[in-house]
């Protein structure tokens, strides 16, 4: 015990000494950047003009090679999304290979093997180097993009462009970069039905053809070889590599609007609003100004609960669960964006927010202690990512292709810690426009007149989440309301009396997703009790009960927990005809107007539930539902806002004209779905325990 005592009486006058010695009215003098040793890279150029980078590393029996093209981006026109197709089928087939050789001989040997529109990497043990740059070289210069395939891949980017269509963050990119670059610039285009239904296999041999050359082309190997042997394997598999440098392509450099523009996409029913304040910026890679941008960026919103961005918004006004920025070099055109999702209620007092912060920065120096802390995190970040062998390669590909001096990284350390207060101040003055900025929001439309405030002359540039310019919806005509559409509706589907006859009835049909096919039926009784049970190879793997009373949700036989929502929409699918008291059902309806669905008019009604919103479209010949989205709420804090949109493609019609919906497409949180009824017997015999609760 003494001697503790005694240690602690030693601690604390070592302390109370060291104390004396500050001078806390002086901020600390800033620390000499530490000096680092780089990894070194060797450089040579094949007489086919191939510039090959090795970076020797010999701690592990493993090397990767990379042939990274130098090339400028494509203008795709009405076929756009060619690029990006080419690059995923670089590896489907050669001229000497099928998909399935290449998938059977790279698994062979414990490689991976990855392609996209401007590079074709490969990586494993480096006994099997031979094998390695045999498959490289073969896919690289040997690639034939087979028909089968090109088939597939549309089919699959089809199926994602119909997901994309309920993603708020995926619409906000796409509109964002409309309006950053413009539709007849590479970064704004954007692929749609018709430009992917319209790709050749031409398109894709002939992007192939003009980049893949060796005069704009790297192979990068990094990994346990000798420079000696590289030459050799360099020569050996693409030394015979023939063309040259790749076409130029140069476009019009975009601009950032001269006033801060609102950009808004209408999402029904959403209860979020996805905000990205933006605009394109003149910033190369490696430029002088690219690293105080990263550091003015990371005081801003880059990264970590520290920034301005996520204290504000989050730390203080608790409007998102984060807020972000990024200030991004490009040798075609850079950009800014800073952004958040946020409750609609809030959504005009976050931009409000966002702008503030970027003013603060334009007009304040930061405090020294915020420099020296963004100083600490990007010195850190740059020292763990030297202890990837992949990052010296990287920074010798930066270097010889943006023609940076030689010690760029070497010095990096020394140019970050001589950063002051005032360069950022400099660069945000240069790069930070809180009053040129477009104001993109993704939301519900009754947040969208908060943004004309944002307009000094309060213009609003309004989209459709599929990229097209909006057009209002047309008025309703007189005495239209949501109560005539609804009873259209019922009459349209068999009318009052004839549904109200119904007592029961057992649908039976199929929901497929993807090469999974599910069996689904679905029972009345009463206009009171209901059922749902999907199987699979005779096993059930959900049921929804409503037994007239109490409401049950079963997951492989287990039961689930049920909510008050869960039950008012089980009831609802009981009662034929709930469109007439929705009230029972804790709904609201309010008719907005008149939109084009399929290219035919449909009225539009939104209705408000318990646990979220809807947005129904009724056709206006018909007076048939053709399509619905669905905004759930979450449940719980760590879940998400689920969205479902629905397309009723067809009805059938049953008994004594009574019309059942037989054929739908639905998009779920990203999932794309179809389903398909069979068979309506509206004279079933159940099962005994077909609405029991267990």
């Amino acid at each position: 015990m003494k001697k503790i005592i005694l240690y602690t009486l030693c601690l604390l006058s070592a302390v109370s000494s060291y104390a004396q010695k500050v001078d806390r009215s002086k901020a600390p003098a800033p620390k000499v950047a530490p000096q680092i040793e780089l990894g070194k890279y060797q450089l040579f150029t094949l007489d086919n003009g191939l510039k090959v980078i090795v970076v020797e590393n010999h701690k592990l029996p493993r090397v990767s090679y990379t042939i990274n093209l130098a090339v400028d981006p494509t203008l795709e026109g009405s076929h756009a999304g060619f690029v990006q197709m080419a690059g995923d089928l670089l590896g489907s087939g050669t001229q000497k290979r099928t998909k399935n050789d290449i998938n059977q001989q790279v698994d062979f040997i414990g490689a991976n093997l990855s392609t996209s529109a401007n590079s074709v990497s490969v990586s494993g043990l480096v006994k099997h180097s031979d094998r390695l740059l045999d498959l490289l070289s073969d896919v690289t210069l040997n690639s034939t993009f087979p028909q089968d395939e090109l088939d597939k891949l549309k089919k699959q980017t089809l199926s994602g462009l119909v997901s994309e269509k309920t993603d708020p963050n995926a619409i906000s990119d796409k509109i964002g970069n409309i309006v950053k670059y413009g539709k007849d610039h590479p970064y704004g285009e954007f692929p749609t039905e018709e430009s992917v239904n319209a790709i050749t296999r031409e398109d894709l041999i002939s992007y192939y053809n003009s980049n893949f050359t060796p005069g704009s082309a790297y192979l990068i190997i990094v990994g346990d070889i000798s420079v000696e042997n590289a030459q050799a394997q360099a020569l050996k598999y693409f030394g015979n590599w023939k063309g040259g440098i790749s076409a130029k392509r140069r476009y019009n450099m975009p601009k950032a609007p001269k006033e801060n523009t609102p950009v808004f996409v209408a999402m029904p029913g959403a209860v979020q609003s996805v905000i990205d304040i933006t605009y394109p910026i003149d910033l190369l890679p490696g430029s002088k100004d690219a690293i105080v941008a990263s550091m003015l960026n990371n005081v801003l919103g880059g990264s970590g609960f520290q920034t301005r961005l996520m204290q504000n918004l989050r730390e203080d006004k608790a409007y998102t669960y984060g807020a972000y920025s990024a200030i991004a070099p490009d040798e075609v055109v850079g950009y800014f964006s800073a952004g958040a999702s946020v409750r609609n209620e809030v959504t005009d007092s976050a931009i409000v927010q966002f702008l503030y912060e970027l003013d603060r920065l334009v007009k304040e120096p930061i405090a020294d202690s915020t420099l020296q802390t963004v100083k600490n995190i990007m010195t850190g970040n740059f020292a763990r990512s030297l202890e990837r062998p992949q990052t010296i390669a990287n920074f010798a590909y930066n270097i010889e292709h943006y023609n940076l001096p030689e010690d760029y990284y070497q010095s990096y350390l020394t140019k970050l810690n001589a950063i002051t207060a005032a360069d950022i101040q400099a660069a945000a003055a240069k790069y930070l426009k809180p009053s040129n900025a477009y104001i993109t929001v993704v939301g519900n439309k009754e947040v969208m007149e908060k943004l004309r405030v944002f307009s000094p002359s309060k213009q609003i540039l309004t989209y459709n989440p599929d990229g097209t310019p909006y057009k209002e919806l047309k008025p309703l005509p007189a005495g239209v309301t949501a109560e005539t559409i609804l009873l259209g509706y019922i009459n349209a589907i068999g009318g009052e009396k004839k549904l109200a006859k119904v007592k029961a009835y057992e649908q039976t049909g199929s929901m497929k997703m993807g090469p999974m096919s599910l069996n689904v039926t679905t029972r009345m009784k009463g206009q009171k009790q209901f059922s749902m049970v999907i199987n699979m190879q005779g096993q059930d793997v959900m049921k929804q009960v409503y037994d007239g009373t109490n409401v049950a949700v079963y997951q492989m036989g287990a039961k689930q927990p049920s909510d008050e929502s869960m039950a008012d929409n089980l009831k609802m699918q009981a009662d034929l005809l709930a469109e007439l008291h929705l009230d029972r059902y804790g709904m609201t309806a309010k008719a907005t107007g008149i939109d084009i669905v399929n290219g035919k008019e449909a009225y539009v009604v939104e209705f408000t539930r318990k646990d979220g919103t809807s947005t129904e479209y009724y056709d206006v010949a018909t007076g048939l539902r053709v399509k619905s989205v669905t905004v759930t709420l979450p449940t719980t804090e760590d879940a998400a806002v689920s969205t479902t949109e629905t397309t009723y493609v067809e009805y059938l019609t049953v008994g004594d004209g009574l019309k059942f919906p037989s054929k739908m497409k639905q998009v779920a949180d990203g999932q794309q779905f179809s389903m398909e009824v069979s068979a309506v017997n509206l004279k079933p015999k159940f099962p005994k325990d077909a609405f029991k609760i267990k």
